[in-house]
């Protein structure tokens, strides 16, 4: 029946059937065969279906795309220069292809984070990033080379090789629209925590007097119910604390003030961290230890904020811990330019499907072992917006019950020349 049908056909026709076959499939072959024989479908949509087929493999469309998608397309090559822009791109940018191309990064995009913190030249660099670390799906920077004329973006860069070089390819998507709305729901979520942080603190304080028994003398069994009670209060103060944190990072309200810190501030830095979390790793049966050489050059950071980041790594580390594991704080100088801090702990693991959403805000894992443990998933949100805003990464290394690794880098001090 095949021969029969295809010693009818035009010789074009043959020569489509088989073009098609040849790109789709026996299965695609097959199907035509069928459609052939039983004449079920006109001969129109054969052709249409072959035309479509021939048009893509054409790549005709990509031309047309890069021109007319509203997304600027911005290639730029290894060495930070612009090799090429959509006219997308020249609106956004204020300027014409000419003007662009040929001119370093820093001097056409200008990207910063939400911070205003400028990313040209920093290991949190988007290029840098792409092209060490592979695609980059969503990075949401602000573009423009001054800040009162900058636009609030999401990036996606994704790393090609074009003339045996190393270069990345940008595609732009104005976030304007969005931030209209986002800033409707920031305004709403920092009146709510700021109408919740009064009466709770007002509740705290009122047990603590219970507690310390101004309010007459308590049995042990009234002692233990108002601890239970102190503990969820301030799991809630905590919450909303770290809700307004977030808030205020959103519109730009929170900065690092970064000055130099030397060893010994570090070392002290990371023994009150340890400290403070000894009694609840008592309690769990985890083992906190600390792994750091005898002598590191001075950081350039915000001690407040690096202590808040190291607390959300180790209190994590230790929620996810089993009994009788440990969880190590280490630092190390990894060149000339920064200095590697990880938090280490023999734990679960993180299975591979939350691996990507890790940094998400307010994610919480599927996993039967994961969900038991609690937390509103802000911890490690807060930590990775620390850590960029100092200039540096952070980053993840896990094996499933072997434990994780988060590692941040931190730039280091360098004296004024």
């Amino acid at each position: 029946m095949r021969k029969r049908i295809q010693k009818n056909m035009r010789p074009e026709q043959e020569n489509e059937q088989s073009s098609v076959s040849e790109h789709c499939g026996p299965d695609v072959e097959q199907s035509h065969s069928v459609q052939a024989t039983n004449n079920t479908k006109p001969a129109r949509a054969r052709g249409a279906f072959t035309d479509a087929f021939l048009y893509r493999k054409s790549e005709q469309y990509l031309p047309a795309l890069f021109a007319r998608t509203s997304d600027a397309i911005i290639t730029l090559d290894q060495d930070f220069f612009v090799r090429d822009v959509n006219p997308a791109a020249c609106t956004a940018l204020g300027d014409v292809s000419s003007a662009l191309v040929g001119h370093r990064c820093p001097q056409v995009l200008g990207c910063r984070n939400l911070n205003q913190i400028p990313l040209c030249g920093t290991s949190s660099c988007p290029l840098e990033r792409g092209l060490q670390q592979g695609p980059l799906p969503s990075e949401e920077l602000l573009l423009g080379t001054h800040p009162e004329d900058s636009s609030e973006v999401s990036v996606s860069v994704t790393p090609v090789t074009i003339s045996r070089r190393r270069c990345a390819i940008f595609i732009v998507r104005n976030l304007s629209a969005l931030k209209v709305a986002n800033q409707v729901r920031t305004n709403f979520v920092s009146m709510v925590s700021h109408e919740l942080r009064n009466p709770l603190n007002s509740i705290h304080g009122f047990i603590e007097l219970f507690l310390q028994g101004h309010m007459g003398e308590l049995t042990d069994e009234q002692l233990t119910y108002l601890g239970y009670t102190r503990e969820g209060v301030l799991q809630l103060v905590s919450l909303v604390e770290d809700i307004l944190f977030m808030t205020r990072s959103d519109v730009g309200q929170f900065e690092v003030r970064q000055e130099e810190v030397h060893f010994q501030s570090l070392v002290r830095l990371i023994h009150q961290v340890i400290s403070t979390f000894r009694p609840q790793a008592f309690k769990v049966e985890v083992v906190l230890r600390d792994d750091i050489p005898e002598e590191l050059p001075s950081l350039y950071a915000d001690p407040l904020r690096l202590k808040q980041a190291l607390t959300n790594l180790v209190a994590n580390a230790i929620k996810y811990t089993p009994p009788g594991g440990t969880v190590t704080v280490s630092a190390q100088q990894i060149d000339d330019r920064f200095q590697r801090i990880s938090v280490t702990d023999t734990g679960y693991g993180i299975p591979i499907a939350d691996r990507q959403h890790v940094f998400e805000r307010f994610y919480q894992s599927d996993d039967s072992r994961q969900s038991k443990m609690g937390g509103y998933g802000l911890g490690l949100a807060i930590a990775k917006l620390i850590v960029e805003q100092h200039g540096g990464t952070i980053s993840f290394d896990t094996h499933i019950d072997k434990g994780t690794t988060f590692s941040f880098t931190i730039p280091l001090y360098q004296e004024p020349s």
